[in-house]
C-alpha cells in the first residue's frame, strides 16, 4: 500500500497508472432503439443504396423538361396531368411529351419524367386538394430540376459510420437508413456504488440523531449514467470491514468498476482502504487536488480472474464528486469505448471573485457561467466552496481550475473552466 508520507501524485501521473492496462469493452449486439450514447465496435456500411431510385425533393409536378423549357409567369406552359405518385407508390403511368404526373416529396420519379416543378410554381392549389385535368406550369425547368439521385446520398456498401462513432442521436437514424436493425458497439461498463459511514441513511428516510442523507450513492449512480455506464447499487455498508469486504466481493463479481465513497482518509474509522487490500490491492493513494486529495485506486479480480477497477473516493459529497468526474468519469469513456476520455466543454473565463487555495494542490472551483456584452464568459464562485457544501454544487455550471502552485488568484484573472454541458474537447490531455 502506498505510504502516506509518499508525494502526493499529480492528476495526470494518477490516470496515466490507472488507465494504463485499461481498454474498450468487448463488443455486443444492439438493437437501434437503444443505440444511444454508445460507441460502434465495428464500422457500418451500407446495405443498400440510397435514395434506391429519383425521387421528388418536393412536392409539385413531375415533366419533362423540354415541355416547360419556355414557361413564365407571363406564358405559362399548359399541361395534361395523367396522374399522381406518392412515396411507396409506383407511378400507373408515365410522362409523355404534354402530360405531367402529380408528385409528392419522396416519390419515385415517373418514367418519362426528368425534373419536378413545385406546387408553387404552378397554378395548382397547394396541400390537399382534387387531382386537377390540366396544370399551368409557371418557371422554366432543366433536366434534373428538383429531382434526387439515385445513390446520391450513399452507394450500397459506403461507409457511413466508422467505428469508434460515438452515436448520438444525429448517428442513430442513419444506421437505420442504411439498412441496419441492429449494431456492433462496446458494452457499457457496469459501475458498482457503494457508500460507507454509520451515518448514511438511504434516500428519504426520517433521519434521527447523527443521521444524514446518502446524497453520494445517488449522485455517483447519476454521474455513471451520464458518463456513459450502468449504476449497480450496493447499498450502505456500515463502519464495519467484514461488512464491506462482502459488499466489495458481489461489486468485483458483478461489475467492471466498483466505487465506494467514504472510508479512504486516516480517521480511526475509515475501513474502505484496508478492505481494498483485502479483496485486491491498492495501485495509489493521495492526488495534489482540491477537493479530494484522500482518492484510493486499486484492482481486483473476480473469481474467474476479470480485473476489476477499485476506486475510494472521499465521502464529502462534492469531494465525491469532483474525484468522479476526474478519474472515474474517463475511465468509464475509455471501457465503453470513446476516444475522448472526458466529452466536456473547456471555456475561458475571467474570475469574477478573487480567490484563495491550497498552493500546494491544483484547485477545482465550484462557478457559474456568464457571458459579458462581448461574449466573453465570466466565472462566479457559486456559494460556499467547502467540500461539504452540496448548495454550491448544485448551482454550478463548471469546475474553474486554479493551477498548483498559485494559491491566490485576484478578480478578472483567466482560468479554464471544465463546463458541466456537453462537449467535445477533453480536458485534462489523458496519456493511454
Amino acid at each position: 500500500m502506498t505510504d502516506t508520507h509518499d508525494p502526493l501524485l499529480t492528476l495526470e501521473a494518477a490516470l496515466q497508472r490507472m488507465l494504463s492496462d485499461v481498454l474498450p469493452l468487448p463488443a455486443v449486439e444492439v438493437p437501434v432503439d437503444e443505440l444511444l450514447g454508445s460507441v460502434l465496435a465495428a464500422d457500418i456500411r451500407a446495405l443498400h443504396t440510397l435514395p434506391p431510385w429519383d425521387d421528388s425533393a418536393m412536392d409539385g409536378y413531375a415533366v419533362r423538361a423540354a415541355d416547360v423549357a419556355t414557361a413564365t409567369h407571363d406564358s405559362p406552359v399548359s399541361l395534361r396531368v395523367v396522374g399522381e405518385v406518392a412515396a411507396g407508390h409506383m407511378a400507373t403511368a408515365s410522362v409523355m411529351p404534354g402530360t405531367a404526373i402529380r408528385i409528392l416529396t419522396g416519390a419515385m420519379l415517373p418514367p418519362g419524367a426528368d425534373a419536378v416543378v413545385r406546387v408553387e410554381d404552378t397554378d395548382a392549389p397547394a396541400g390537399v386538394a382534387a387531382l386537377p385535368d390540366r396544370v399551368a406550369i409557371n418557371v422554366a425547368a432543366v433536366t434534373g430540376t428538383s429531382v434526387r439521385p439515385a445513390g446520391s446520398d450513399v452507394r450500397a456498401g459506403d461507409l457511413v459510420l466508422a467505428a469508434g462513432s460515438d452515436l448520438a442521436a444525429h448517428r442513430v437514424g442513419a444506421i437505420v437508413a442504411a439498412g441496419h436493425g441492429v449494431a456492433s458497439v462496446h458494452r457499457r461498463p457496469r459501475v458498482a456504488i457503494l457508500s460507507t459511514g454509520d451515518e448514511l441513511m438511504p434516500p428519504g428516510a426520517r433521519l434521527r440523531g447523527a443521521q444524514i442523507p446518502d446524497s453520494s450513492s445517488v449522485a455517483l449512480s447519476a454521474q455513471v449514467r451520464d458518463a456513459g455506464g450502468q449504476p449497480v447499487a450496493l447499498g450502505i455498508a456500515r463502519d464495519d470491514r467484514p461488512d464491506i469486504v462482502a459488499r466489495l466481493h458481489r461489486g468485483i463479481e458483478d461489475a467492471d468498476i466498483v466505487v465506494a465513497s467514504g472510508g479512504v482518509s486516516v480517521g480511526a474509522h475509515d475501513e474502505v482502504r484496508l478492505a481494498f487490500e483485502e479483496v485486491g490491492h491498492i495501485d495509489l493513494w493521495r492526488v495534489a487536488i482540491q477537493p479530494g486529495k484522500p482518492l484510493a485506486f486499486g484492482r481486483a479480480r473476480d473469481q474467474g480472474g476479470r480485473q476489476v477497477q477499485l476506486f475510494g473516493l472521499p465521502g464529502n459529497p462534492v469531494s465525491s464528486f469532483v474525484t468522479f468526474e476526474l478519474f472515474v468519469r474517463p475511465l468509464i469513456r475509455r471501457m465503453a469505448g470513446h476516444v475522448d476520455l472526458v466529452g466536456r466543454t473547456i471555456v475561458r473565463a475571467r474570475l469574477a471573485n478573487a480567490v484563495r487555495t491550497d498552493q500546494g494542490r491544483r484547485a477545482y472551483l465550484r462557478v457559474r457561467l456568464a457571458q459579458d456584452a462581448q461574449g466573453q464568459w465570466l466565472a462566479s464562485l457559486a456559494g460556499g466552496q467547502g467540500s461539504h457544501m452540496l448548495s454550491g454544487l448544485a448551482a454550478a455550471d463548471g469546475l474553474a481550475i486554479v493551477p498548483q502552485g498559485i494559491g491566490e488568484l485576484d478578480a478578472g484573472v483567466e482560468v479554464d473552466v471544465i463546463s458541466f454541458g456537453p462537449g467535445s474537447q477533453a480536458y485534462p490531455p489523458v496519456v493511454a
